[in-house]
């Protein structure tokens, strides 16, 4: 099945895994853009990343994954959320030349740092910041758990304009329900076996039995994925709040209303010179009583 997420564990041990395969969703990010081959590719991977770190910090809120360059590409954006929303973005410079479609990140992005973003519906944001120092996500992202997290993580990611897939193995601190010490290198050295085009075409079942058909391997439930925008009219004016009345007005004596696109879902926002000035007068008041 595509689009799911499915957590698996090997008792006994102190590993845990998550894997996630992405169809629709990641074809519903690519339909409302022209992006090219490679950054298709790397837009797959960012999402199938997003999805796995989301089941990873059992996070009530939403979590972004960001690699913001000075390369080619700019922007590198994926966001998830506990509901199994998805939604992604790429910025480009119109003005780079893009290398071929096989291009690692790196060669995308030039110079750049990976930020992931917790954002929880109570209590306070945190962020984390690496430096992309690694040809692929991957292994950045590896680069990330080991500074940040101090825990022992390991991810395999894969997209091809098509389909998107990953992941992860993690190593939990040890505590008296392991009695199998040896079981993070033994699974990651099978694991490390897996190719990109089993990862993208076997079945989440298939692909586990296939790797770990000797483990203790408890499979959970599967969750559905799906692409699902969080933008609203709310969010929108609170946005345009923070470009300050002047702007504001000066857009309304040129144009006669404010009218926006979300960049992510491309869904249209239109505010009247009245619906400017309630916001200007009241922000606090959200966007529900504008038309």
């Amino acid at each position: 099945m595509t689009d799911q997420i499915q957590r698996f564990l090997f008792d006994a041990t102190n590993v845990r895994g998550e894997i996630v395969n992405l169809q629709q969703a990641y074809a519903e990010v690519l339909d409302k853009h022209a992006y090219p081959q490679a950054v298709s590719r790397q837009l797959g991977e960012l999402l199938s990343a997003v999805a796995l770190l989301t089941e990873t910090v059992k996070l009530d809120g939403t979590v972004s994954l960001e690699v913001r360059g000075q390369g080619a590409v700019r922007l590198l954006m994926a966001e998830s959320n506990p509901g199994g929303e998805l939604r992604a973005i790429a910025r480009l410079d119109d003005e780079a030349a893009l290398p071929g479609e096989n291009a690692s990140l790196t060669a995308l992005v030039g110079e750049a740092q990976i930020v992931i973003t917790l954002d929880p519906r109570d209590g306070q944001r945190y962020q984390g910041i690496v430096a992309v120092e690694a040809d692929s996500l991957a292994a950045c992202l590896e680069d990330y758990f080991a500074r940040s997290e101090q825990l022992a993580t390991r991810l395999w990611l894969a997209a091809d304009g098509r389909r998107a897939a990953g992941m992860l193995l993690q190593q939990l601190p040890d505590d008296e329900a392991n009695s199998d010490p040896d079981a993070w290198q033994r699974t990651v050295h099978l694991a490390t076996t897996l190719s990109d085009t089993e990862l993208l075409d076997l079945e989440q079942h298939k692909l586990l039995h296939r790797l770990f058909h000797e483990e203790q391997t408890r499979v959970f439930d599967p969750k559905t994925l799906r692409f699902g925008c969080t933008c609203t009219r709310e969010r929108i004016a609170n946005a345009l709040h923070g470009l300050g009345a002047e702007e504001l007005r000066n857009i309304v004596h040129e144009q006669g209303e404010v009218e926006t696109q979300c960049h992510f879902c491309h869904s249209h926002y239109r505010f009247s010179a009245a619906d400017i000035e309630s916001l200007i007068e009241s922000p606090g008041a959200g966007a529900a009583t504008l038309h």
